[in-house]
This record gives C-alpha cells, sequence and structure tokens, in this order.
C-alpha cells in the first residue's frame, strides 16, 4: 500500500472542536475520536488542507439525513459575527502552540514550507460569509489573519447569496444567485488574493461568480452530477465552464453525493469515487482535478474510515491503471499549482 503526500480541499475540524469546546485545539494533538487528528494525518499521508469555519444553525435546524430536500434558515448576525472569529481563533492557537506540527499558511511558499519540516499545512477557509456584513470589514480583519478561501454562502441563504439545498436528484439551478452584495464580496476577494468557494452556491450563483471573478473557477468538494444527481453536485456545462478558466474541483468523499442514488450510505465502494475521477479529469484535464474531503462534516466511504485510510484511496487509483505522476497531481501538485494562481493580488 503506497502512503502518498495528500494536500486536502476541506475539512469541518474547526466546528467540531468549537463544538467540544476545545479553544485550543488539544484533542486534534491527543488523538480525539473522528476523522481528523494529528495521528490519522500522519497515517494516511495527508500533509495540508483547508480549515473550514462553519457557523452552525440551531438544533432544531440540523438537516434529517434521510430527507431528499431540506433548505436551511437563516441565522443571526450577531452569533455568526461571534463564532467565526472564535473558531478562527482555534486554529491561530493550534498552530502557536505546535508549530512543529501545524502551520496556517498564507502562501505557496508556506504550505511548501510546512511540508518540508513535516508539519500540517492549513489554509482558513470560510464556509459560508454570514460573519462578514454588506460592508466586508471583516474580511479584511480575517484575511490579516490569514483567511485565504471563502464560501460566499452554505446552503443556506445571506446576504450575499443563495446555497444550493439538499435534493438528489435534482438540478441545481434552485433560485436566484449572487447579490450585489455578494458581487462586491468576489470583487473584493480577487483583489485579496482570496479563492472564491462555488461549492454550496446554485447554480445561478456560479455563473454570477464566472461573471464577476476574474480568477479560476474553483469548488473544494463537489462531485460529477452525471454520476449522482444532487443539487450540490456540478453540471457537465459548469465543469466545462471551470475547465475554460483553468479551474479544478476537489472531489466530496460525502457517500450522499457519490453514490448514483443519492443516499447516505456508507456502502460506497472505491470504484465510485474513481468513476467521480474520471468524469471530473474528462471535462477539466488531469490538472483541473483534486481531492476535497469534507471530513468531519459528512459520512465518508466505510472502508475508508478516518483520513488514516487514504492510502485505500491510493491505491484504488493505482488498481485503475493511473500512474504515480497522475496519483501525486491529483493529492498534492493540482492544488498547489491552482492556489499559486490564485493566491496572487490583483
Amino acid at each position: 500500500m503506497t502512503k502518498t503526500l495528500i494536500l486536502d480541499g476541506h475539512n469541518d475540524l474547526l466546528s467540531r472542536l468549537w463544538a467540544m469546546n476545545d479553544r485550543g485545539g488539544d484533542s486534534f494533538f491527543a488523538g480525539r475520536a473522528g476523522d481528523i487528528s494529528l495521528e490519522n494525518c500522519r497515517a494516511g499521508g495527508m500533509a495540508g488542507g483547508f480549515f473550514a469555519i462553519w457557523v452552525p444553525g440551531e438544533v432544531a435546524d440540523a438537516p434529517d439525513p434521510m430527507a431528499r430536500y431540506r433548505a436551511f434558515p437563516a441565522i443571526s448576525v450577531e452569533k455568526a459575527h461571534r463564532v467565526t472569529m472564535e473558531q478562527a481563533s482555534i486554529l491561530i492557537r493550534m498552530a502557536a502552540a505546535r508549530p512543529d506540527a501545524i502551520r496556517l499558511c498564507r502562501t505557496v511558499a508556506e504550505i511548501e514550507a510546512a511540508r518540508q519540516v513535516g508539519a500540517f499545512a492549513a489554509i482558513l477557509h470560510l464556509e459560508g460569509c454570514e460573519g462578514i456584513g454588506e460592508s466586508l470589514d471583516e474580511l479584511q480583519v480575517l484575511h490579516a489573519a490569514g483567511l485565504r478561501s471563502l464560501g460566499p454562502v452554505w446552503s443556506r441563504s445571506n446576504i450575499f447569496g443563495h446555497g444550493v439545498p439538499f435534493d438528489c436528484p435534482a438540478s441545481p439551478d434552485t433560485g436566484p444567485g449572487l447579490t450585489d452584495a455578494g458581487k462586491r464580496l468576489v470583487v473584493e476577494c480577487d483583489r485579496l488574493g482570496v479563492l472564491v468557494d462555488l461549492a454550496h452556491l446554485n447554480e445561478a450563483g456560479f455563473w454570477d461568480v464566472a461573471a464577476c471573478s476574474h480568477k479560476p473557477l474553483v469548488s473544494t468538494h463537489s462531485a460529477a452530477h452525471a454520476i449522482c444527481p444532487s443539487t450540490r453536485n456540478l453540471t457537465d456545462r459548469q465543469l466545462d465552464a471551470m475547465a475554460e478558466r483553468g479551474g479544478l474541483v476537489g472531489l466530496n468523499f460525502g457517500v450522499g453525493f457519490l453514490r448514483p442514488d443519492g443516499i447516505k450510505n456508507p456502502d460506497c465502494p472505491v470504484e465510485v469515487m474513481i468513476r467521480h475521477l474520471d468524469h471530473l479529469m474528462l471535462h477539466l484535464g488531469e490538472g483541473g482535478v483534486a481531492l476535497g474531503s469534507d471530513f468531519d462534516g459528512t459520512m465518508i466511504p466505510g472502508w475508508m474510515g478516518s483520513a488514516a485510510g487514504l492510502p485505500l484511496l491510493v491505491a484504488g487509483m493505482e488498481r485503475a491503471g493511473y500512474g504515480p505522476d497522475l496519483i501525486a497531481r491529483l493529492c498534492w501538485g493540482n492544488w498547489l499549482n491552482l492556489l499559486s494562481r490564485v493566491f496572487t493580488p490583483g
């Protein structure tokens, strides 16, 4: 079994630590139960990734895993401001306490430097911008603190746009796209060199980002709608538009977005993931596909278990005939190339 270096497009560790009131991330280092821990990452070859800030709704608003469709109500701005800062501070504390183990990276050079010394390269991401106001003042502060990636919405509406609900089978064309404030947010992200994530936007929002931004079009954790017709997945038309812009898709490991029936069932063979990778590469090319696990935020295939099981995915790629150069690009190089083009301000 081959252990390959992996840079992952999305995990939800910060919201898990926040919910546990683990404000220093101590359980990450000690070996917490869950997909992501320092031990699991090292065992699986996961050496970098996007750490998402996600503000949960009320308990009553939590998604029903068996529901075919679910829209999510808005959350209060006051709560979003507070929780956004609290979750960002967790990663900042972790990196300050253990720079030997994890580093908050703001540039591609810092990602490479972390890799060279064996530290986890963490990229701070904001999944849903309820914690940012129309003035975008909070964006400036978060960027100064290390934020380098954001999704304007999670799967609920806010002042910037409209998230795509969880539904299958269904089209991602579920309503209006970005608001005027959302369009200003995208333009400012381009100026700052912050990646704009399309993962939870509906189709109208996708095309609005394409019109507002001059950067590559990126979805950090999605899959192919042609295989699993979930609203959260990308249609061939969207993939072709991303290819024209030199964009990238990080493959989501969530079984509800991989299985053709869209059911949350951990019985999801590695061959299903390979089928998605093949379809994405058919449209985006070998340079436009990477990994975006959604660890600690979704139900992953049972055979993988956690980040420690990533070598099993690599072994599946090898059995499918992927050569070592292609595997290295899918697991690390393609993200690095994409970030080198997005993180440049202007």
